[in-house]
């Protein structure tokens, strides 16, 4: 099943939880399941079966309707997460480690490339493709992206995922150079 369909699933799971001012403990009694396996679910981290799906959404006394309402299993071609968004999540039980999920994305064998970006005040260039997925995240700064004809302002803690090849450029939109953390997915099948 896709990243974005699951980490979507469990944002709207602990999002309900919260909003019903439910403990971990207390959803995973109602639906008679561990704690463990619902703060796997809430973090991405794991799909439940359909019945015990079921029996969370119905233990959150929502309607099945409702909670997957405008959720599509198709993922779109270009992604904008923003700070406030990002959800902390925890990989091991370890002091100290505090992670931050930016973005995750299930892509076929590739090559990646992490590149810094950095985008002087007077910097310019054409629109390019490239034959990768881009994953953009804004160190510093604020982008103006343009992406297949589709204008998107990025400030510093924003990031986007794209099809590289469409048409796209950054243009640096502050008055001091902007940071770029820029990773390429190139599909090793090509």
């Amino acid at each position: 099943m896709d990243g974005f369909f699951i980490l979507e699933v469990g944002r709207r799971i602990k999002q309900k939880r919260l909003d019903k001012r439910m403990t971990l403990q207390e959803l995973a009694d109602k639906s008679g399941v561990s704690k463990g396996l619902v703060s796997q679910v809430e973090n991405g981290r794991t799909i439940p079966s359909l019945p015990v799906m079921l029996g969370i959404i119905r233990s959150l006394e929502i309607e099945v309707s409702a909670f997957f309402d405008g959720l599509s299993l198709l993922e779109p071609t270009i992604l904008v997460n923003r700070k406030k968004d990002y959800a902390p999540f925890e990989k091991e039980d370890a002091k100290g480690f505090n992670y931050t999920r930016i973005m995750m994305r299930n892509l076929p064998a590739s090559t990646i490339d992490f590149a810094l970006l950095e985008l002087s005040t007077d910097s310019f260039r054409e629109e390019v493709t490239t034959d990768a997925y881009e994953f953009v995240y804004i160190v510093k700064g604020q982008t103006e992206y343009l992406v297949n004809g589709q204008t998107l302002i990025l400030e510093e803690g924003d990031s986007i995922f794209f099809d590289g090849r469409l048409p796209h450029v950054p243009k640096n939109t502050s008055d001091q150079s902007c940071m770029l953390l820029v990773l390429y997915f190139f599909d090793q099948n090509n």
